[in-house]
């Protein structure tokens, strides 16, 4: 359990990172669109490499990845290096289309790139449905299962007590103040890492050391029948032994957690929606200055990123040594004695590991680290989710609606999105075998991949058409929700029990299912567009292939300058009787002025409201994009020699890893 000491550090760091929340609101531009949900587009590498790494790591990856490593080694962090190959792939190929194309929503690419608002609105919806089965109710729950460990506290109590955290916590200051916050609250999440991965080789004797050991990490059958009374036969097919491959990255064929094959050809097309496609990936790219600080940051997420992955899993490595029995537990009747789970119990490994062999304020720390993790990880989901929501359907169905109505929606639909989650923490225990690092993979992959491949078509093929990209996708979700629906109808039998599911389950791992997705949705996408002609021909900045293409863009500078005359005739009108549509009038005072309540001001600072109406993202200066792109010749040069550097070091650590 947590001591004095080890709150006291808690409260420390919130006030610090509450401190850092309130000095970056004062630096943004909250009054502005282009300020609140882009950071003024002005922020430079390293802010943007930490915001990408804290984006991606939260509460579930400690929870995850060590609970992964203790039942099945470092099968998983062949999954959480993907990045080192894809953020690249996001840094120099689709951010420059991005950034040329005007983009702030990935929703609103696609109807940039086909016309329409089908594209647009497919997207919102599957993009949300991930953000609630999968980010957030995994977030949660794991954050609390790491307070429920150290505090005692029910799972769902702690839950409840994490929202309202998140809640007060969260500063209202935009997109600048998370990435702020989140640049802190990287630098805390290694240094906890390494430290608890340090403390752990003093306990085991050292890297090799912990190898051997972990090998013959076997349960003590004996010692368990004596603690929790009950009857175990030696000859158990569910008594769970040490994998042999346990320190192989890539695996064969037919690895039950990572086949070599399907992670190739289906866990990447799964990926590569993440890490390019992704509303909270490529928003803080977006906010980059320019694209050599976008790529700089890719670069630097992806280091990150890769030191992250082993300090978080091999914690779960020695935790399995030091707590054999509990983390292996047999499934049924043990497991359920020592978590409450009848499907097992790694998940307790970094609660465990942390709590037992930290000094006391390093255990306060580490519990700062996970709620840290936590509040970026909701921070993001949230914001990001909210804009979806209300700027990509909300705005569909009322066109009218008022600024002051699309704050209030955006925050009530966070509300909704809370209400899923948290209903859905009890179905997540339910699959494999209680491993939230898969359970992750294996719903993102019935429903990402033929997003991916809208995504690859619409950046990489110029002749793809509206119809060829909706019905490419459509087909491929189709299928991919029906597998969803059937793996949550023909649930997984416990260990030993007769597995009565139907064939195509049971026959095909996720992962290779997940490639046919892409394939397929890639097949038919190519097929109708050689069949239909394209929506709008005019796709000048929205391929790769075109992103520096000038075709148009005297003729949309003088249209927006056309708006703006315009708008500044409107702003002439002058209102004789009554008060424009949302008018910040409140009461007039008995000297004839207006003013506001304190309640209605304190309503618009939290909801962002400005004084005045702000220009849209698409109504900014078109050279701002423009210059945008432009890099300067010996930082390109030294940006290409990173580039190499870094997919060197991931393709090494995968042949070291794998031979």
């Amino acid at each position: 359990m947590l001591d004095t000491v080890d709150m006291v550090v808690v409260l420390v760091y919130f006030a610090i990172i509450l401190a850092v929340g309130v000095l970056a609101s004062c630096k943004s531009k909250r009054t502005t669109i282009q300020g609140y949900f882009l950071a003024g587009r002005n922020m430079n590498w390293f802010l943007v490499g930490t915001s990408l790494f804290v984006s991606n790591v939260g509460s579930e990856h400690f929870i995850g990845l060590a609970g992964s490593g203790a039942l099945n080694g470092i099968g998983a962090a062949s999954l959480a290096l993907n990045p080192f190959f894809l953020l690249q792939l996001l840094g120099w190929v689709f951010v420059p289309v991005y950034i040329a194309s005007k983009t702030s929503t990935m929703p609103e690419y696609l109807e940039k790139r086909f016309g329409g608002k089908r594209l647009r609105i497919y997207l919102a919806v599957l993009s949300l449905v991930l953000y609630c089965l999968t980010k957030l109710s995994v977030n949660l729950y794991a954050g609390a299962l790491f307070i429920q460990e150290s505090m005692g506290w029910n799972l769902y109590i702690s839950i409840t007590l994490l929202i309202s955290i998140t809640g007060v916590l969260t500063v209202t200051g935009g997109l600048t103040v998370v990435m702020y916050t989140d640049s802190f609250q990287a630098v805390l999440m290694l240094v906890g890492s390494v430290v608890l991965t340090a403390q752990g080789f003093l306990q085991v004797g050292g890297y090799q050391v912990m190898k051997d050991k972990y090998m013959m990490s076997s349960p003590n059958l004996t010692r368990i029948e004596a603690v929790y009374n009950i009857t175990i036969n030696s000859t158990n097919e569910c008594i769970r032994y040490p994998n042999p491959q346990a320190f192989n990255l890539l695996r064969g064929i037919n690895d039950d957690d990572v086949p070599l094959l399907g992670f190739i050809f289906g866990q990447t097309p799964s990926s590569i929606w993440y890490w390019c496609a992704d509303q909270v990936i490529v928003q803080r790219t977006l906010a980059a200055r320019n694209l050599s600080h976008a790529q700089g940051g890719t670069i630097l997420a992806a280091l990150l990123k890769t030191l992250s992955v082993f300090f978080m899993l091999v914690p779960g490595l020695i935790a399995r040594i030091l707590y054999t029995d509990d983390l292996s537990c047999i499934p049924g009747d043990h497991c359920m004695k020592v978590c409450g789970s009848k499907v097992g119990c790694s998940n307790l490994a970094f609660p465990k590991i942390v709590l037992e062999i930290l000094p006391s304020g390093a255990r306060g720390l580490m519990m700062a680290v996970m709620v840290a993790a936590l509040m970026s990880d909701l921070d993001s989901i949230f914001n990001s989710g909210s804009t979806l929501f209300t700027l990509d359907l909300w705005q569909r169905l009322r066109k009218n609606s008022s600024n002051r109505e699309l704050m209030i929606v955006g925050r009530l639909f966070i509300i909704v999105m809370i209400g899923i989650s948290i209903a859905w923490v009890p179905i997540i225990l339910q699959f494999q075998n209680g491993q939230l690092y898969f359970y992750i993979q294996e719903v993102t992959n019935y429903i990402s991949p033929p997003i991916a491949a809208i995504f690859v078509a619409a950046v990489l093929w110029g002749k793809c058409t509206e119809k060829g990209a909706f019905y490419g996708g459509l087909v491929g979700s189709l299928l991919g929700v029906a597998r969803l629906i059937t793996i949550f109808v023909f649930q997984p039998p416990r260990c030993g029990e007769a597995d009565t599911r139907p064939y195509l389950i049971t026959s095909m791992h996720y992962m290779y299912y997940a490639a046919i997705l892409f394939f397929t949705s890639l097949v038919v996408a190519v097929v109708v567009s050689c069949f239909t002609e394209p929506t709008t021909n005019n796709i000048a900045r929205l391929t790769y292939w075109t992103r520096n293409n000038e075709e148009n863009i005297a003729h949309e500078t003088e249209l927006q300058k056309m708006n703006l005359d315009q708008s500044d005739c409107d702003d002439d009108v002058i209102v004789i009787e009554g008060n424009p549509p949302d008018s910040d009038v409140e009461t007039i005072t008995n000297n004839g002025y207006s003013a506001q309540s304190c309640l209605k001001t304190c309503l618009n600072f939290i909801c962002g409201i400005g004084e005045s109406p702000q220009p849209t993202l698409n109504e900014q200066d078109t050279t701002t994009y423009q210059s945008s792109l432009k890099q300067n010749p010996k930082t390109k040069i030294f940006l290409t020699f990173l580039l190499f550097v870094c997919l060197g070091i991931g393709a090494f650590i995968y042949i070291y890893w794998s031979i």
